[in-house]
């Protein structure tokens, strides 16, 4: 089976100088590999064929025979890298909690532990008949959210 860590570290050196990174390796039983990158602009399709030949040169299939898909992380897949949530501060995301609770605002900040997430809420006021929106910082580790996708407006 192909050793999942030396070929995530071969991707990251491939990709190292470019605007492109590392989302995700998966290697199934049966060595079917599943290589997910990104990039701060845009992934095209020769940037997903340059990085597979490289890893055809440099992980040999007659040596281990493998399937091998190497893709780019779609605007409706879930952040899965501190650095996708850089990329999308200022634009509005969707999370979805641990506790099941959905939240929507737009990402303010992401750090190595988790990301602030700028939500509008309804708070009834002291002596108000009506409730008022405010905008309320909440932060969220990443361990304590099932996904965050970013919203697509149309």
């Amino acid at each position: 089976m192909i050793d999942r860590q030396a070929l995530a570290e071969f991707i990251e050196k491939s990709l190292e100088g470019t605007d492109c990174y590392l989302v995700e390796v998966t290697v199934n039983p049966g060595n079917e590999i599943k290589v997910e990158i990104d990039s701060d602009s845009t992934v095209d399709i020769d940037r997903c064929v340059e990085l597979t030949h490289a890893i055809e040169q440099e992980f040999d299939r007659d040596k281990e025979d493998y399937e091998l898909e190497v893709g780019s992380a779609g605007l409706t897949s879930p952040l899965r890298v501190r650095r996708q949530y850089e990329k999308y501060i200022g634009q509005e995301v969707e999370t979805l909690g641990s506790d099941g609770k959905k939240h929507r605002g737009i990402l303010r900040s992401a750090d190595d532990g988790g990301f602030t997430l700028a939500e509008e809420i309804k708070v009834r006021k002291e002596g108000a008949k009506r409730p008022v929106t405010e905008t309320v910082d909440v932060y969220f580790r990443y361990d304590d959210v099932k996904y965050t996708k970013y919203l697509l407006q149309f």
